[in-house]
């Protein structure tokens, strides 16, 4: 299936929940299209007319540098998305006095500066924030600050945080929440007895592959019924997994689990994820502009492990909310505690450490997790950091030429010297 052609269905556009429509096919989308503004549609979004590539593409690492680039900012083109409406008071970042002039970052035995760091990281947008202001923001590859990026695998952490609000607001029962309660398409199947607290840990015990290159791979299966936007097709896919292990009990990261966190989302709520990410997170706290989120079908769930397209301050907004403990003009909006359980390593019903949360990875290095440091992570070199013992927070927007393994400076390492020059 060929992406290149910008044709209307795959288009952002805004329709509620149509769950009884799922399957009704393109008059009814093409009639949605009709009724919204070219804003909308984002016929005056800067990038709008750049060419881009082919989604198997992405993730084969088989783009081109500059059609990586522009097909990475226009991620809506993709496939159909729904719109994370933004408020109409931007929350202020107001600049720090402090800096990163002389940040001396080692790695490998050997010294980079903050312009190795973005030249060799293929970095396309960075913003650092210290005590909610920012220290450092630069755009490179032509990003702009109303440049939407893609979020690949950081989605998987705004997921988990919708289930943490919907728990908040009594949607979801709790940790020990039945997948099958939610999700009555997989009765029977290998995710009987299977806990939303095993699905956030990806420890369901069903087997999984998720090597993004491999064609044959469980994810590429995922992502070929993406690409055929069949309602229903991605739970088919993971009705079909096998049993490997007790849950609970084996860590397994899998894209396809949080595809079934979005389908808990979809059965716990009356609206679309989007809209409810909308009402919750995107205008109550202040980001700055509308994003986008890609859909299993037309009018269908969204993409719960991939697919969000948001600015790259609006990324930083996030890891500061997350950082404030999920709280919102002194409202809570996350269950009190729920950032810790989140984003702290985890431990398998056998006993065995996790240096996992739900759906957050833990600091992976000495500095790191003496801070307690943790972050949102997505292909390509996406990242939303925290540093809670420090007050900072980093977003990081870059095109690295594979999905995995192709960066020169460990991002955590440099986030850790960032953190050391601050202090």
């Amino acid at each position: 299936m060929n992406f290149h052609e910008p044709i209307g269905v795959t288009l952002p556009y805004r329709i509620g929940k149509q769950k009884a429509s799922r399957g009704c096919g393109l008059p009814f989308i093409l009639a949605s299209l009709v009724l919204m503004s070219p804003a909308v549609l984002g016929s005056d979004y800067r990038h709008a007319d750049e060419p881009i590539g082919d989604v198997e593409a992405v993730y084969s690492g088989q783009l081109t540098p500059d059609l990586a680039v522009s097909t990475f900012r226009n991620i809506h083109r993709l496939f159909p998305s729904r719109i994370i409406e933004a408020g109409e008071t931007p929350r202020p970042l107001p600049a720090s006095s402090q800096s990163i002039d002389g940040l001396s970052v080692e790695a490998g035995g050997e010294s980079y500066d903050i312009y190795d760091y973005l030249a060799l990281n293929s970095i396309a947008g960075l913003i650092v924030l210290k005590d909610g202001e920012v220290v450092y923001e630069t755009y490179q590859r032509g990003n702009h600050k109303d440049t939407r990026w893609m979020s690949m695998s950081v989605a998987k952490s705004i997921s988990s945080t919708l289930a943490g609000m919907a728990i908040q607001d009594g949607l979801i029962e709790g940790l020990d929440a039945q997948v099958v309660d939610y999700v009555p398409e997989l009765e029977g199947t290998a995710y009987e007895g299977v806990t939303l607290r095993n699905i956030l840990m990806m420890s369901s015990g069903v087997a999984w592959n998720e090597t993004y290159t491999d064609v044959n791979s469980d994810r590429r299966d995922l992502l070929r019924a993406q690409i055929a936007q069949k309602p229903g097709g991605a739970m088919e896919v993971m009705a079909g997994l096998s049993r490997a292990a007790e849950p609970g009990a084996v860590n397994n990261y899998s894209t396809g689990e949080t595809q079934i966190l979005a389908a808990i989302l979809d059965g716990a709520l009356d609206q679309p994820l989007a809209e409810y990410l909308s009402e919750k997170l995107w205008q109550p706290y202040g980001m700055e502009s509308d994003a986008t989120w890609w859909l299993a079908s037309p009018g269908g769930v969204e993409i719960g492990g991939s697919g969000i397209g948001a600015t790259l301050r609006d990324y930083a907004r996030f890891g500061q909310f997350i950082l404030e403990d999920g709280m919102i003009d002194g409202s809570r909006v996350l269950p009190e505690g729920w950032v810790e359980e989140a984003t702290t390593p985890k431990t398998l019903a056998g006993g065995e450490a996790l240096d996992y949360g739900y759906m957050w990875w833990t600091g992976w290095t000495p500095d790191s997790k003496r801070d307690g440091a943790f972050a949102a992570v997505g292909i390509q070199g996406q990242y939303v950091y925290v540093n809670p013992t420090e007050n900072v927070v980093i977003a990081q927007n870059a095109a690295e030429p594979k999905p995995l393994g192709k960066h020169v400076v460990d991002p955590m390492v440099f986030f850790d010297a960032v953190v050391e020059h601050l202090e």
